[in-house]
């Protein structure tokens, strides 16, 4: 079984449109949990799922917004360093999405991130 463990970059396509984002996974076992970070106004995401063998499948869920879980099924590389496979949001949508493992230290970008849109929350709440 892969350990997925650590930050990923990766890409969805909904409709033909590319959508970038950052996913920081946690494995133990064969449990999976993390965040995402979606190049997008969608915004972050947690993500819960398993793996087993080099097959993943994960539920995606938005923090900034009350959307419908997004299912994630895909199967992961032999060298454990790349996944891909297919989303869908039951009956509306679906598409393709792949992701490959990186080494950046992208924690000082994460807190950018999540600074900026709290502050962007604590002004539009402040109005």
């Amino acid at each position: 079984m892969a350990d997925l463990s650590g930050m990923w970059l990766g890409t969805y396509w909904q409709r033909d449109t590319p959508t970038r984002f950052e996913a920081t996974l946690v494995q133990g076992g064969n449990i999976l949990s993390g965040s995402i970070l979606d190049d997008s106004d969608l915004g972050e995401a947690r993500l819960s799922g398993t793996v087993s063998g080099r097959q993943v499948r994960f539920v995606k869920r938005y923090l900034t917004s009350n959307q419908t879980a997004i299912d994630y099924t895909g199967t992961v590389s032999e060298d454990g360093n790349h996944m891909a496979g297919q989303w869908s949001i039951p009956g509306f949508d679906a598409g393709p999405w792949e992701a490959y493992r990186s080494d950046d230290d992208l924690s000082a970008s994460w807190q950018t991130v999540l600074e900026q849109t709290f502050e962007r929350n604590l002004a539009t709440t402040a109005r």
